[in-house]
């Protein structure tokens, strides 16, 4: 176990794939999908697929139109914007991110979700400790997903992919999301933990700054997400359960 002092803390926002639910998994093989048959028709002879390393580097955490953009620009491709409702395809950054869309909602249908047992512990401690909870995600998802893997019950706050564009917030790693968030919860920053498993996440907590910054290690790696602004980094949720 590894110890936090809850006293010192009012409210917990808690990122969803990859930190409450394995869905962070179904979006990296969305992107890869997308991404890797855009690059057999748009990519260089050769071209490297669509990588792990990729997927933590430019699309992790950030809202999905944006990653579309910055994974291109990390290959040196140049496509119109068009607009966030042109219908999935490869011929602009919104064709590419609505064909992400589209692949992860299908193998969400077929696969289905369920939450990390070591969250759904700590949500249980958190719950009885009295402690105020929101769910912050840049997808535009993150209802599908709540609703898919049981979860939604627990919260009342949902901060998303669909707040950023209806409140014209900046996306992560800019802190706006977790600001709304806690401002709908009632709460301090200072008094609120973050919990997140993304680059761009734990950046945007320490840009709040909020009280406490805990990354989730699933793949990023503990020494980036200590150095982009965790305080602590655990593997699992229920690392951070009193099991007294």
């Amino acid at each position: 176990m590894t110890e936090v002092d809850w006293s010192r803390f009012d409210a917990v926002l808690f990122d969803l794939d990859g930190v409450l639910t394995p869905t962070a998994d179904v979006h990296e093989r969305a992107w890869a999908t997308m991404f890797d048959e855009f690059l057999s028709t748009h990519g260089e002879p050769g071209e490297a697929p669509f990588s792990t390393a990729d997927y933590h580097a430019y699309v992790d955490g950030r809202p999905r139109f944006d990653g579309v953009r910055t994974f291109l620009a990390s290959r040196q491709i140049a496509l119109p914007d068009g607009c966030e409702t042109d219908p999935p395809g490869d011929g602009s950054v919104g064709a590419l991110g609505n064909r992400k869309n589209e692949v992860f909602n299908e193998l969400l249908s077929t696969e289905g979700i369920a939450p990390y047992p070591g969250s759904v512990r700590l949500l249980d401690q958190l719950v009885a400790d009295g402690k105020q909870m929101a769910v912050v995600s840049s997808s535009r998802n993150a209802r599908a997903v709540l609703a898919a893997s049981g979860l939604a019950p627990r919260f009342t706050v949902v901060a998303d992919g669909v707040t950023l564009s209806e409140q014209h917030l900046a996306g992560k790693p800019a802190p706006d999301l977790f600001l709304a968030a806690a401002r709908e919860l009632g709460v301090d920053k200072e008094r609120s933990v973050v919990m997140e498993d993304a680059l761009s996440g734990v950046a945007a907590g320490r840009a709040g700054p909020f009280g406490l910054v805990v990354g989730v290690d699933r793949g990023a790696g503990e020494q980036a997400l200590l150095a982009n602004g965790a305080d602590l980094v655990v593997t699992d949720l229920g690392d951070l359960v009193d099991n007294q």
